[in-house]
């Protein structure tokens, strides 16, 4: 698509004018900036009256593990947390549930038991997170929970998971 210009600039300082956009998707974003509320705060700012938001974030942030430190996430969210973030930015909140419900039990536990792993040097994090990520990619019980997940989301809002996702609306003036 040459025609669609690609920018690249710290979220929290956006260059972008008041009012010049109509939606924006954050996925896997908030959890990487130090100032996340004012970063909410500048997509707030370029989305125009009525625009949406749809952001994913990581969910739970007792389970900060080797993966997060790698992946250089500051943070992991309570969904009430970022419910309250988006709503003292101003966002109306059109819909808040979580992604990885069924798969939730095992990632806690993995989670868990990765915590210890923290102080682990740097090359063998790298290898045991690798791993995982290769692993979960082929497994078929986590894509047919997903698959559910999918069906199901469409009627019902998830209350915990692996992954917070909320979709907003900046308020008409």
């Amino acid at each position: 698509m040459p025609d669609v210009p690609i920018l690249q600039f710290d979220l929290r300082n956006c260059p972008l004018p008041d009012n010049c956009v109509d939606a924006v998707t954050a996925l896997n974003v908030l959890e990487h900036i130090d100032e996340d509320e004012r970063a909410l705060a500048q997509i707030y700012r370029v989305l125009r009256p009525g625009g949406i938001i749809h952001l994913e974030v990581p969910a739970g942030p007792g389970l900060f593990d080797i993966y997060d430190e790698l992946l250089l996430h500051r943070r992991r969210y309570r969904s009430t947390a970022l419910l309250a973030m988006v709503r003292r930015v101003g966002f109306d909140v059109l819909k808040r549930t979580h992604l990885g419900f069924l798969a939730f039990p095992l990632f806690w536990f993995v989670k868990k038991r990765h915590r210890r792993l923290l102080s682990l040097p740097i090359p063998e994090k790298k290898e045991i997170v690798t791993a995982q990520i290769r692993d979960s990619h082929r497994s078929k019980i986590f894509a047919a929970s997903l698959s559910i997940e999918r069906f199901f989301g469409r009627y019902v809002a998830y209350p915990w998971g692996i992954r917070c996702v909320l979709v907003g609306r900046k308020k008409d003036k």
